[in-house]
């Protein structure tokens, strides 16, 4: 799932593009940057792919309908990857929640009441919440309240263990 959200800087709006894995809420992809262009989503897409070093068949990506989203600088990429394109009908806010509810809680635990003077202060902020706490410690009801990083390491122990079990 991926969305964008803006940050207010006394130099101007940071844009802030992430896509999240729904399995375990981890955000896979940021990107960062002072212009609302294509290029921003693209290289959170491109970030997601790259760290999960996965082959992208079989994935859905899910975004709202922006123009980012939309265009062929976007699209071709992401069709090329394999990666079936999924977008919240008109009106249907609802769809994207998940990356809605991510921006929220960004915003109210990184950036309620601070002022960044520059967006580069705000890109290190908002790097340092993602990856230090974000993924590795905050926990979350969905994921019966571990990180994102300890459920897929439970994850992924839990699947080791089975298929040592079916071997045997």
């Amino acid at each position: 799932m991926s969305d964008i959200t803006y940050v207010c800087t006394a130099e101007g709006w940071l844009y802030v593009s992430v896509v999240i894995d729904l399995f375990s809420r981890k955000v896979v992809g940021l990107r960062m940057g002072s212009t609302l262009e294509t290029d921003l989503v693209t290289k959170a897409l491109k970030q997601a792919l790259y760290r999960r070093s996965i082959m992208s068949n079989g994935l859905m990506h899910h975004s709202d309908r922006g123009c980012q989203y939309t265009s062929r600088e976007f699209r071709e990429p992401a069709l090329g990857h394999g990666i079936t394109l999924s977008m919240s009908d008109k009106g249907h806010c609802y769809d994207n929640a998940v990356a809605e509810s991510f921006f929220h809680t960004l915003k109210t635990e990184e950036g309620h009441l601070k002022r960044y003077r520059t967006r580069e202060e705000a890109k290190i902020a908002i790097f340092e919440y993602v990856e230090v706490f974000y993924n590795r410690e905050r926990l979350h009801f969905t994921l019966g309240y571990r990180s994102p990083k300890e459920f897929e390491e439970r994850w992924e122990k839990e699947k080791i263990e089975q298929i040592y079990v079916l071997n045997v």
